[in-house]
């Protein structure tokens, strides 16, 4: 899972470094988010990944850091350093509703990383590269995760993908994205 994290999280510091200000308005393949409200949202829940990751205390105050892209990739980068520690797996760390077993928390981070930051690329015009094994780590969280987070409206229903589409094509169909979405 770390390597994962490393790369998704590089690739989404990547896709977030380049968003621009007229773009901040589009819509997102997640329905729920305009850029904007992807980079917010994102910008609460990576820096409460790191804080898991550090097993430090959840902030109770909110996140009062800025918003804006660049400050978002960064947060991404600090996530990636602070899961690279083999520790920040074991035991169990609070994120998001309480505590939870870190490498849940871990699972969690990834699938935030690898699907907003397809959403993001999606809506900005950009790529959204990763390796064959990151791919196929996030699909396995994905489909682990699932029908929970379909029944919080985390993830829609999921989309029709060929049999022999790529496992992050697979990953994406399972949280109900759509891979051939385009702006």
């Amino acid at each position: 899972m770390h390597t994962a994290i490393q790369e998704f999280a590089a690739a989404f510091a990547e896709t977030a470094s380049a968003v621009r200000a007229e773009q901040l308005s589009a819509r997102t393949p997640c329905e729920k988010f305009t850029v904007a409200e992807l980079l917010d949202h994102l910008a609460g829940v990576l820096p409460s990944s790191e804080r898991a990751a550090r097993k430090q205390p959840q902030s109770t105050a909110g996140d009062p850091a800025p918003v804006t892209p660049a400050a978002v990739a960064e947060y991404a980068i600090n996530v990636a350093v602070a899961w690279a520690d083999p520790a920040a797996y074991e035991g169990l760390t609070e994120f998001g509703p309480g505590e939870m077993p870190a490498d849940f928390a871990a699972a969690i981070t990834l699938q935030e990383l690898a699907l907003h930051g397809w959403d993001l690329a999606g809506a900005t015009g950009r790529r959204f590269r990763v390796g064959e094994d990151s791919a196929n780590t996030v699909l396995a969280v994905v489909e682990q995760i699932a029908a929970n987070a379909r029944a919080t409206g985390a993830y829609g229903e999921p989309v029709a993908v060929s049999a022999d589409a790529s496992a992050f094509d697979r990953a994406l169909a399972v949280s109900g994205r759509n891979p051939g979405w385009s702006a």
